[in-house]
């Protein structure tokens, strides 16, 4: 590929991507730091079984998304699959609508990854420093520490990066192993019974069937957002074999690795009420484990470089679906330029950070307004999930089907599609619902809300310009992917 005849190295080959897409999602990881939603919504029992389900679904997921990929490896992923798939007469609305979806929920992910790593670093200060008093302007602070310094690293070093998430990957195996050895070695155990059947519920929802479902968030949120690799693809060396390849090992990977996590941690963590209490409840385990609060530091901390990772990984992923939906001309051109120098997308890199960090300004005033937008990205995801899948199930039924690649399921893709589908669909509702009752202004659950919003957006701005005036996708893009061509980017 060549940029103004200017040669455009493709960095990733498949072992990069893979761990790319391994700490990307860091799915162990998150069970351990996102804790809260699930003990108090279903407690051990809805953890232990929920998270099979998780697993089921995203596997479901991840390997429909990896046919599409196998078809056309390409950053806009989702809007392009549904444009090559979608009914002839709604292709143009449809794709439209997909790739604002697929944008703002990428924006609201990368705000949902930097609040994460912040206020990890954040609980390691109140950990260490009993007299250190938390602020929420110290908390988007931080935030704009880690931003501006990795979009300075994604500017600058871009070609540092698949080195930098191939040493995160490492370190993503290495820390599961030290975690479990620590657990299981240090802390005392509750029973199987307590792990497997003890359900509970915390939050003011009496109905069982709802608090359980609620607690089938907290896994889920570790598996989504594996379509990064997807916008990376243009990045990536033989990537309709990469790419696909790379997605689905790594959630099948990441789910052996999360599913052993959180039935360890079930059984050594002791008291559920002594780590919500903590705040951060992962350091308060780590401190029950090793019976020390700089042991307890050291892991947390391990814990933190990887989502140090996955921050620079997201805003990777991030600017060049930023880029492509500029240069397929619903952002303005503008983001779709190219730097000579350095060969990134700078302003496409910059435009996602510039608003995350005007996002997280709304922390200081109100805890619920900037949680309504990290909420955000879940339910984009999700929907921009369904549908691509449903438009491959489409394809699937047509007279004269468009070829799949060279990563397929075979006769299994139509019933895995469909699962996928009525998984994708059943997690959606419960990512509406509010955690916590009563519900307040405070705990309220933003994300549909929002998410209508963001829809509304999409909706009026189609038929205020798009209808008219958007041109469509990139011709030259889809002759690259599609049919092989040469690319010439401007």
């Amino acid at each position: 590929m060549s940029i103004d005849g200017k040669s455009y190295q493709r960095l990733f080959n498949f072992t990069q991507m893979f761990f790319f897409s391994l700490t990307f999602m860091s799915s162990w990881e998150v069970q351990a730091i996102n804790l809260t939603a699930v003990l108090t919504n279903g407690g051990p029992e809805a953890f232990a079984w929920g998270i099979v389900i998780v697993i089921f679904g995203a596997l479901a997921q991840c390997a429909s998304l990896a046919e599409l990929a196998s078809m056309q490896p390409i950053a806009g992923a989702q809007y392009h699959w549904t444009h090559y798939l979608a009914p002839a007469a709604q292709k143009r609305f449809i794709t439209w609508m997909q790739g604002w979806v697929t944008w703002f929920a990428w924006v609201s992910l990368l705000l949902g990854v930097a609040n994460t790593t912040a206020n990890t670093i954040q609980g390691l200060a109140i950990a260490n420093y009993p007299d250190y008093v938390a602020e929420r302007w110290h908390l988007t602070l931080i935030i704009f520490a880690i931003l501006i310094v990795q979009g300075l690293m994604n500017m600058y070093t871009f070609w540092l990066i698949p080195w930098i998430e191939l040493l995160a990957g490492i370190l993503h195996i290495l820390l599961f192993i030290i975690f479990l050895v620590v657990f299981v070695a240090l802390a005392p155990r509750h029973t199987a019974d307590y792990v497997f059947l003890t359900t509970q519920s915390e939050s003011g929802w009496n109905n069982t069937f709802v608090s359980w479902n609620i607690g089938l968030l907290t896994p889920s949120w570790g598996f989504v957002g594996f379509d990064g690799a997807v916008h990376m693809s243009e990045e990536v060396r033989r990537a309709r074999e990469a790419v696909p390849r790379s997605m689905f090992w790594s959630v099948a990977t990441n789910a052996v690795l999360a599913y052993a996590i959180v039935i360890c941690m079930l059984f050594t963590m002791g008291s559920i009420e002594d780590a919500l209490n903590a705040g951060f409840p992962i350091i308060a385990i780590c401190q029950h484990a090793t019976g020390s609060t700089k042991a307890a530091t050291a892991m947390v901390c391990g814990l933190l470089i990887v989502g140090l990772s996955v921050t620079l990984a997201s805003i990777a992923s991030t600017s060049r679906l930023t880029w492509a939906w500029a240069r397929d001309g619903a952002l303005p051109k503008w983001f779709s330029h190219i730097d000579r120098r350095h060969n990134v997308p700078i302003r496409a890199v910059w435009l996602p950070i510039f608003i995350v960090m005007v996002l997280s300004c709304l922390n200081i005033p109100s805890t619920a307004a900037f949680n309504a937008f990290t909420a955000l990205s879940s339910i984009g995801l999700f929907v921009s999930y369904f549908i691509a899948i449903s438009c491959m199930v489409h394809n699937r039924f047509r007279k004269d089907p468009v070829p799949m690649g060279n990563w397929t399921m075979g006769r299994w893709g139509l019933p895995v599609n469909i699962f996928a589908l009525i998984y994708t669909a059943y997690v959606t509702v419960w990512l509406t619902f509010p955690s916590y009752r009563p519900v307040t202004g405070e705990n309220m659950n933003y994300a549909l809300p929002i998410f209508a919003a963001s829809t509304l957006f999409a909706f009026t701005y189609w038929f205020l310009r798009g209808r008219k005036h958007w041109p469509g996708l990139n011709k030259e893009v889809l002759r690259l992917v599609v049919e092989g061509g040469e690319l010439q980017l401007r």
